[in-house]
């Protein structure tokens, strides 16, 4: 599903985000993506969405190789869930903005609509769809945000701190609906419990590199992680 082979990344300014990282990821596998702050995990995400670019090395979602001229086609192929919910929400309505996707890669109105029915109904929330995302609750934005997602049909979901904001309900209620979600998924979390509810493998990042490849036993050996900022 995913192949990441020795990319580099590196900001405007000089400064080295990811060094030299491979990894790889099967398909309807869930994996952690733990690190202290500033460890490499936000911009390994936006790589693989393209959204930074890479200095050096080659990312592989689903069978296409990550690149300008591919970049369309592999967006339509994995989704990324932001930190925050604002940022992935932005139309009058979530309906809207679970329509977004959809309308923006071609899909007629009839077919975007049938997309939109999924998605909202898939997470329960379809009585969210007319509701202005000013006005949700923490937990209801990140459920829109995964909606405006899953809306894609993607086969690799990519998370950024899902479980930011939320309240105790909230929070259990990701975990469950997480644990159903099919498609493969690469999340970044500081959050180690929800991570050892989630995913069956743990990867361990320090500037930039990856450290460690593991089972959820890695979650448990609390010498080790605060050896690396955790």
């Amino acid at each position: 599903m995913l192949h990441v082979t020795d990319i580099v990344i590196d900001y405007p300014d000089g400064t080295r985000a990811v060094d030299g990282m491979s990894l790889a990821i099967a398909p309807g596998e869930s994996v952690a993506l733990i690190g202290a702050n500033g460890a490499g995990k936000t911009s390994l995400l936006l790589a693989l969405v393209g959204i930074l670019p890479l200095a050096r090395g080659d990312i592989m979602i689903a069978g296409l190789q990550l690149s300008k001229k591919t970049l369309r086609e592999v967006r339509a192929k994995v989704g990324l869930v932001f930190q925050d919910p604002d940022d992935q929400l932005f139309m009058p309505t979530v309906g809207e903005d679970v329509g977004f996707g959809p309308r923006s890669f071609g899909c007629d109105e009839s077919e975007t609509t049938m997309r939109v029915e999924a998605a909202l109904g898939g997470l329960s929330i379809s009585h969210l769809g007319d509701r202005s995302p000013l006005k949700l609750s923490a937990g209801e934005k990140r459920l829109g945000a995964i909606a405006s997602v899953l809306s894609m049909k993607p086969e690799l979901l990519l998370f950024d701190e899902p479980t930011a904001f939320l309240d105790p309900k909230a929070r259990r209620n990701l975990i469950a609906l997480m644990s159903d979600l099919p498609q493969a998924k690469l999340i970044a979390t500081h959050d180690l419990d929800f991570a050892h509810q989630v995913c069956s493998r743990v990867l361990l990042i320090e500037k930039g590199t990856l450290i460690e490849d593991s089972g959820v036993e890695l979650l448990d050996d609390r010498q080790r992680l605060e050896g690396s900022g955790l």
